[in-house]
């Protein structure tokens, strides 16, 4: 699997993930189930998925502003747990400007390892130093961990997540 499958894994499993998150009731979606510094709600996890793809995506590969710049709901937000006051709405369209950003960018990636194999230098983790494709791997994984721990965290409210296993998304073989 390459990074564009992998990615049309994502795009597809997040259509069923959204659809199950827009039936949930506003107050257990804004209910604080974590106790973490960062994260308090599963808004809060929403919007950390999608920023850390913009980040990486956005800032450090393409060294352009943050899509969530360009959002005026989230213009002074400082990240962190801040998110249950906002309409689940306005953090899915903002995960989907994140999204046709990022697939803007990989439907430009050359048929040559030249993009992948690139180094990128982070802004603001001196000395730190990633590969193009580790970066967008990164990406990838990280928003299936989180996926799975929204699922948890629905579990814990009563509420079945949606099958999201890769398996469900996969093509089937021609015999």
């Amino acid at each position: 699997m390459n990074i564009p499958e992998a990615y049309d894994y994502l795009v597809r499993a997040r259509r069923d993930l959204w659809a199950a998150l827009e039936r949930v009731p506003d107050e257990v979606l804004s209910r604080p189930l974590l106790n973490g510094e960062r994260f308090h709600c599963i808004k809060d996890l929403v919007f950390h998925v999608a920023s850390t793809e913009d980040f990486w995506i956005r800032e450090e590969i393409l060294r352009e502003p943050l899509a969530w710049q360009t959002i005026p709901a989230f213009k002074d937000t400082p990240g962190g747990p801040v998110y249950a006051g906002f309409a689940l709405n306005t953090l899915l369209d903002y995960w989907r400007v994140v999204e046709q950003s990022t697939l803007a960018y990989l439907a430009t990636l050359p048929q040559t390892d030249a993009e992948l194999k690139r180094v990128v230098t982070v802004h603001d983790r001196p000395g730190k130093r990633y590969t193009v494709d580790g970066l967008l791997w990164n990406i990838v994984i990280h928003e299936a961990r989180h996926v799975a721990q929204i699922s948890v965290l629905l579990r814990t409210q009563g509420i079945a997540p949606p099958f999201l296993d890769l398996l469900n998304y996969l093509p089937m073989p021609s015999a």
